[in-house]
């Protein structure tokens, strides 16, 4: 395999639009899509309240828009999904994510019944590891995202389970449905499965990842935001959570993740199969680290421990809804009244935070 290009810049909230269509350009994104075919939007919502390093960011969707537009991409479509623990339409008004497709009459769809698309059954081509058995009725889509480009667009962040999220993982909301969940305990090489069959349905596919306000901690979303002001784009899903995941601190090799998507040939996860453009990150060492969080303890416990074996009692059945309301209770009633809002508020004194604002 040739070597990946990954784009990364320094940006500020004054230049951060110019920015991203720049960033397209280095990353070569008009030869990575099919000019013939939509482009859907992938964000990423993490948390439908706006937790600064959660969530893709309002410039960031404006900033891609831009782009596509110069490029000449102008059938542009947005697709949230939900999970069993975030609310898409709510999320899109918090996030600020509706001021951008007004503004661009970017339509959004939504990838749940009975909404804007079905679930059809998808045979793949490639050879999966764990979707078949997890999913043995057999692993069904949505209809829409077959012959369509797809941008993804996550955040830089870490995660409790994979360590970091990225591009690879922006796919899980996206194409499995709302039982994802039953996945957990084999999250990395679904992840790599993903990856596959997102290069067999669509025309096109790239990634921009936003790292203006980046998360540290026990993310998804119980995060430590830190200003780091760099956005990332490829063509490469790999590459670029390797590059973010360096930045970060960790060695990319040790993520299960990119490890066994690099070893399969799917993208480059090693450093020295990526090129760099754009900014010199060689002195970046963000030394994030994960850490814990009373979730991250109760989802070891019953995705990772020997309790794993109890997961069809608990996730299969209408238990689900007792875990459901456990994990809303503590990060919607607890952990972002107690936290998070005052860590949003103060954000909001941040350049970024201001930005922020303005929209």
């Amino acid at each position: 395999m040739s070597k990946s290009i990954v784009a990364v810049v320094k940006t500020t909230p004054e230049t951060v639009l110019d920015d991203y269509r720049k960033l397209a350009r280095l990353a070569g994104m008009k030869d990575a899509l099919d000019g013939s075919a939509t482009t859907i939007l992938k964000d990423n919502i993490s948390w439908h309240l706006p937790m600064p390093g959660a969530n893709s960011t309002p410039w960031q969707l404006e900033g891609v828009v831009l782009a596509l537009k110069d490029a000449g991409l102008n059938e542009i479509v947005s697709v949230e999904n939900k999970t069993v623990v975030t609310r898409p339409k709510y999320g899109e008004k918090q996030n600020k994510y509706d001021i951008v497709y007004e503004k661009y009459s970017i339509p959004v769809l939504y990838n749940f019944e009975p909404e804007d698309m079905s679930w059809v059954e998808y045979r793949p081509k490639s050879k999966l590891d764990v979707l078949p058995k997890i999913f043995p009725e057999g692993i069904k889509l949505p209809d829409y995202f077959f012959g369509k480009n797809i941008i993804q667009l996550p955040t830089m962040k870490c995660h409790i389970y994979t360590t970091t999220t990225g591009a690879m993982k922006n796919a899980f909301g996206g194409l499995l449905n709302v039982k994802r969940h039953y996945t957990h305990s084999w999250i990395h090489e679904t992840l790599v499965d993903l990856l596959k069959i997102q290069k067999e349905i669509h025309a096109g596919l790239f990634a921009f990842m936003d790292g203006t306000t980046a998360g540290n901690g026990p993310g998804p979303r119980t995060l430590i935001p830190v200003q780091t002001d760099y956005i990332l784009a490829s063509r490469d899903q790999v590459a670029i959570d390797a590059v973010a995941a360096k930045m970060m601190g960790f060695d990319p090799m040790d993520l299960k993740y990119i490890k066994l998507a690099d070893e399969e040939g799917l993208g480059n996860g090693r450093h020295e199969n990526i090129e760099i453009v754009g900014e010199d990150i060689s002195h970046v060492n963000l030394k994030f680290h994960v850490g814990d969080n009373f979730a991250s303890r109760i989802g070891d416990l019953l995705w990772f421990s020997p309790l794993k074996v109890l997961q069809k009692l608990f996730f299969h059945t209408p238990l689900v809804k007792v875990f459901v309301a456990a994990s809303d209770s503590y990060h919607d009633r607890y952990w972002w009244k107690k936290r998070g809002v005052k860590v949003f508020q103060e954000w909001k004194n941040s350049p970024w935070g201001r930005l922020w604002d303005n929209y």
